[in-house]
Formats: structure tokens, C-alpha cells, sequence
């Protein structure tokens, strides 16, 4: 008989919601880990503890997402149309409850709040998290003074609101598509720059899929559409290297859809410039600065072969729409969402409606794992960060790919729910030795880099895995 190894199990279960887990998000270089719930509170996990440090009533509904912004702020969406921006620094945790709101008068008991630093009166009744971003191409959340917030737009739920912040200004109202297309409400948003250019990804109700690109002169263009799901799209996941994003919806389809890049979104110093300057030094043309803009697609002419010199400042038309995904999976399991890719674009996960969190690989969309705890639901899962793995060159197969014998292995170690052993190619500086590492610094230490993935569910707890 083979030696069958037992299912994996988590490393801890963090235990303090009442309510069904809507959200998780790893902070702080991954030494804390955020969690909200169907009744509006949101909790600040200490990793090196395995403890709440703060516990407080953010919304006065179910928290739709939340994410960090620096060190000391964290960003809030509740159903109560509402996103909030807390100031919550370390040094402000000693202030709030770490009461976890398990009993059952939690929601009457008064605890005391961060400061409010923003809030943006949004719609939330579409079920769809926010979509946050650095303002400028050449920082980060971790580092941006400025924010971007991609929201559904209040009055067209198939249309997308960009907001700024601190400014809490409209910027843009996308209408991606016709505005008389039937595509549902919008279910899914990823805001993000590629070489320069700011790119939204949206899923919708119908199952569709669109990315676009905003021109320097302020309008928008569909780079991609397609429509790989049958039901509406529950998540979406774009890859750290920007160059495809995920899908996953009500149907058991799992799509990788392109992100095409045109030539006119090349590295330039546009974020420094006005819309009106980009627009007469650039053969895009001009478009009127407004709130409001529709992404528009259009075929290119055929060019005549003689053309007349006064026709190369004739307006640069866009290119074609790219409408075939890279591959789709029909896993056989409906309802996964809440869809994470990892830092290092290597695996990514789902939560299912069937209990199960699932582990995929992004270069093959094969199944590596199944982790069954929980007893009811998933609905929200997050990776730690585990830094950007670049291989070497002729390391690609064997260390990012790992062949196909060994990607075959995996999967079938998954379907039996064991996380096989793997080792990374991530360079790690070496620390102090353990033995001059004090308690506190070992415990730190291990929160930084394990590679922890977190899922929420309709139990309210909080399932903490190692895994890859």
C-alpha cells in the first residue's frame, strides 16, 4: 500500500469574529493582518502574537474591502456607502479595543475609533470593492503621498468612478463600452499603471471582461474585451508584472485574460505635464477636460500607400481590440471569488462557496493544492508579501516553472489537500544568528517571511496557512 501523507492542516486560526469574514489584507510588511466582517468591524491582527491589537465598528454594515496605505493608514468599504480612511499608525493601536467582537452585545458595546483622516460617499450596492492605486507611475501605495480610488459610479452601476485623495475629487467617470450596452452592474475593479499609462480592469454581471487605457488627453480606450464567463464575475487578480490579469466568477471558469500594451504607452514624463500639453505635443487628439469620459473603440484605416506629408499629424486612431483570453480553466467547482495572485506571481488562490481554498498555478492555471478546514464557506483570502522573484536566466524552467513533471506532481499532491515542500529562488540577506535574536525579534522575523495565506469565512474565522 503507498504512504498516503495526511491533508494540511493550518498553521493557527485566528478566532474573534462573530460575523462572516468579507475581507483580509496583509499591512505593515506582513506584520499585521486586517480583517473585516459582515457586521462592519474590522480587526488588526498582530502576526508575531497571533492576537488582535485593535478591534473597532468601522461601518454600520458588512465590509466590502479594506487595504493599507503606508505604515500608518488603513482604507475601509463598508455596504453602508461609505469608504473611510483611518489614521493607524503602530504607535495608535494602544488607544483602541482588543476586545474581539465575539459576544453577543458586541455591536452595542461603544470602542473606541482611529482617526478619520477621509471619507468618500460611494455606491456599494453592487457588492464591489474598491480599487486602490498610487497616483503617480513611479510610486506605490507603501510610499505614495497620493491615492487613486477606482469605485462603481453612483447613479450608472456600469460605469467606474475614479476618485483622488487627500483631495476626495472626482477625476473620471469611465464608461467602458457603450453606454447602452447591457453588461450588468460592475462586480470586480483593478486600477494600476504600465509604463506610465494608468489601466482599469473591470468585471461585470454578465461575466464580461474589459481592460482600458487612459490616453494623455484624458479619454479612454478598450485595449481588451471578452467574455469567458457564463455567470456574473466575483473577482479579478492582476499580475504583479502587469502583463495579464485573472478572473474568477459564479460559473467554475477561471479565465487569464491579456493586458495588451500600446505604443503610445511608453515611458514618458506626462504625470508632470497638463492633459492639454500632452495632447498637442502627442498625435493623440485633443478631448475635451471633463468628469466624464467613454472608452471607445476604433479599427484603424488602411493606410494608402503614397501618403502626403501633412497626414502624419493626422490623429493617431486605436488599435485593435484584442477579444481572446491566454487560456480558461473549468475547474468543476462554482463560486470561487475573491481571487489573490502573490507578490511573485508564481501561484494564486481562491476562497469557494464549497469550504474549500484553492491553490493555483498562474503559469499553467493547474490546480497545486485544496486546504479544507473550514466547515462552511469561503469568502475572502490574502497572501503575504514574498518580494518579487526574478530568475535568472536558464533558471526559468526548473526553479519559476519547475518542468512539467513537477508542476504534474504538485497537482496531484493538491487534489489530496497536502502542500508539498518547495523552495524559492527570493535572495533572503542573512540576519544575526538565532541565538542573538531576541524573542520579540524572532517572532517578527518569522511574520515577515512566512508565507502566509489567509482565509476568511462565513464561520468567522480566519484560517493562517504556510504554503510554497
Amino acid at each position: 500500500m503507498s504512504h498516503q501523507q495526511p491533508p494540511a492542516q493550518p498553521k493557527s486560526v485566528l478566532r474573534g469574529h462573530r460575523a462572516q469574514v468579507h475581507a483580509t489584507e496583509f499591512i505593515r510588511e506582513n506584520q499585521r493582518l486586517a480583517s473585516g466582517d459582515a457586521d462592519g468591524f474590522v480587526a488588526l491582527w498582530d502576526l508575531t502574537i497571533m492576537r488582535p491589537r485593535a478591534v473597532w465598528r468601522a461601518h454600520t454594515s458588512a465590509i466590502l474591502g479594506i487595504a493599507g496605505w503606508g505604515d500608518d493608514k488603513v482604507i475601509t468599504e463598508g455596504r453602508d456607502n461609505r469608504l473611510i480612511v483611518w489614521k493607524l499608525a503602530e504607535a495608535d493601536e494602544a488607544a483602541l479595543s482588543t476586545a474581539p467582537p465575539l459576544d453577543g452585545d458586541a455591536v452595542a458595546v461603544e470602542r473606541p475609533q482611529p482617526w478619520i483622516l477621509y471619507i468618500l460617499e460611494i455606491n456599494t450596492m453592487n457588492f464591489c470593492s474598491f480599487a486602490p492605486c498610487a497616483a503617480r507611475p513611479d510610486h506605490d501605495i507603501a510610499t505614495s503621498e497620493e491615492l487613486l480610488v477606482a469605485v462603481p459610479n453612483t447613479l450608472a452601476t456600469e460605469a467606474v468612478d475614479i476618485y483622488h485623495l487627500p483631495s476626495q475629487r472626482r477625476q473620471h467617470t469611465v464608461h467602458l463600452g457603450s453606454k447602452t450596452e447591457k453588461k450588468g452592474m460592475v462586480m470586480a475593479l483593478s486600477l494600476f499603471w504600465v509604463h506610465g499609462s494608468l489601466y482599469l480592469a473591470a468585471g461585470y454581471e454578465n461575466g464580461l471582461a474589459i481592460a482600458a487605457r487612459r490616453r494623455r488627453s484624458g479619454s479612454w480606450d478598450v485595449v481588451y474585451r471578452a467574455q469567458a464567463h457564463s455567470q456574473p464575475i466575483l473577482s479579478l487578480g492582476v499580475a504583479p508584472g502587469k502583463d495579464y490579469f485573472l478572473t474568477s466568477s459564479a460559473d467554475a471558469v477561471i479565465a487569464k485574460h491579456p493586458l495588451p500594451v500600446q505604443e503610445d504607452a511608453k515611458p514618458t514624463t506626462a504625470a508632470k505635464t497638463t492633459a492639454s500639453t500632452d495632447a498637442k505635443s502627442s498625435s493623440e487628439p485633443a478631448a475635451e477636460e471633463s468628469s466624464s469620459t467613454t472608452a471607445t473603440t476604433t479599427t484603424p484605416t488602411t493606410t494608402p500607400t503614397t501618403t502626403p506629408a501633412s497626414t502624419s499629424r493626422q490623429p493617431k486612431r486605436a488599435a485593435p481590440v484584442e477579444t481572446q483570453p491566454l487560456q480558461t480553466l473549468n475547474t468543476k467547482h462554482a463560486g470561487q471569488q475573491g481571487l489573490q495572485i502573490r507578490s511573485d506571481g508564481r501561484v494564486f488562490a481562491t476562497a469557494g462557496w464549497d469550504s474549500r481554498v484553492r491553490v493555483y498555478s498562474c503559469r499553467t492555471l493547474g490546480e497545486l493544492a485544496v486546504l479544507k478546514w473550514h466547515g462552511v464557506g469561503c469568502y475572502a483570502v490574502a497572501f503575504a508579501s514574498v518580494g518579487t522573484v526574478e530568475p535568472q536566466e536558464g533558471e526559468k524552467e526548473e526553479e519559476v516553472k519547475g518542468g512539467e513533471e513537477e508542476e504534474k506532481e504538485k497537482e496531484e499532491e493538491g487534489e489530496k489537500g497536502v502542500l508539498p515542500t518547495t523552495t524559492t529562488t527570493t535572495t533572503v540577506v542573512a540576519p544575526k544568528l538565532s541565538g542573538q535574536l531576541s524573542v520579540k525579534e524572532r517572532r517578527i522575523k518569522m511574520a515577515k517571511e512566512a508565507h502566509w495565506l489567509a482565509a476568511g469565512s462565513k464561520d468567522g474565522k480566519i484560517s493562517l496557512w504556510d504554503v510554497y
